[in-house]
């Protein structure tokens, strides 16, 4: 049984007559007639009463009539709907995104762009930016948010904006006049900072070889926390600038604009091989065109001293 076969039948069914029934689907009366003979012999049952009036169905005919419109139908929802993924702003898609960066970069994003898209769903995938990158690479992730990606020849990187981690203070501090009171505060400490984070592992070794480096230490794997400890006046925070300013932006203050920083630059990462469906590609534009407009949003842009 094909579906040549099922539309033949079909057509008979409809029309009452095989030769009423090849003028409609334009083929020989013949070719139906055996189409028919096979599809009867497939099932092992007769489908239609023949008479001289032509043809009606029998019992299990009106099954199968029944069973085929319902094949028929279901394929054409799958038409529709593998051809609304490729030209309609239909689909799902995983965003990959820094941990970091998701708590400032998302919820505007996210909100805005589900609003304007309602049948595009995001699922979320959080991660450091080594493992975002990697798994675009696998393809478990469709466009990944990160900081200082490694390139790779599977991988288009758009450059967004960028960011830096600084040192920062509770606001309530009083301010440092100079560079020296500034070492000078980072020597008390305590230093609270997620040395998970590369960039902070190098600050910190600049810091013991500058002779800075704080007795207490306190090592915190969330940068949200690390912002959270600062701002309560716990001591002296390593934390990227746009972190430092997500949620109320008068809580921390950096602590000197001499002091050395590490510049961070955040890319958009997909595949070179992304299924570049309408949906997609409005995702992937979406990212891009938010990513940017923080590109002017840092007052100290370009202000990091290299470490």
């Amino acid at each position: 049984m094909d579906f040549n076969q099922l539309r033949y039948f079909l057509a008979v069914a409809e029309h009452g007559s095989i030769s009423a029934a090849a003028r409609a689907v334009q083929a020989r009366q013949p070719t139906l007639s055996v189409a028919i003979k096979n599809l009867e012999e497939d099932l092992g049952a007769t489908l239609f009463h023949r008479d001289s009036r032509g043809v009606s169905l029998t019992a299990s005919g009106r099954v199968l009539r029944d069973s085929a419109q319902e094949v028929f139908e279901c394929l054409e929802r799958v038409r529709q709907r593998v051809s609304g993924l490729e030209t309609d702003d239909v689909g799902e898609f995983v965003v990959g995104c820094n941990e970091a960066l998701g708590a400032y970069f998302l919820p505007n994003f996210m909100q805005d762009f589900l609003r304007a898209s309602p049948r595009i769903q995001i699922r979320l995938w959080n991660g450091t930016s080594a493992a975002v990158r990697d798994a675009v690479i696998e393809r478990k992730v469709d466009f990944g948010l990160c900081v200082n990606p490694e390139p790779h020849d599977d991988l288009v990187m758009v450059k967004l904006y960028r960011d830096g981690i600084e040192l920062f203070v509770s606001s309530r501090e009083p301010p440092v006049a100079n560079r020296i009171q500034a070492l000078a505060r980072v020597r008390r400490g305590p230093l609270i900072a997620a040395t998970r984070i590369r960039q902070v592992q190098d600050l910190i070794a600049r810091f013991k070889a500058d002779d800075v480096m704080p007795e207490r230490h306190l090592d915190c794997g969330d940068l949200q926390l690390t912002r959270a400890l600062a701002a309560a006046g716990l001591g002296v925070a390593l934390l990227p600038r746009r972190v430092a300013a997500n949620g109320d932006p008068t809580e921390l203050r950096r602590l000197h604009p001499e002091l050395p920083g590490f510049p961070d630059t955040i890319y958009l990462l997909y595949r070179a091989d992304l299924h570049r469906t309408q949906a997609a590609l409005k995702l992937k534009d979406a990212l891009v065109e938010y990513g940017r407009t923080l590109k002017a949003g840092d007052p100290n842009e370009g202000s990091i001293l290299p470490p």
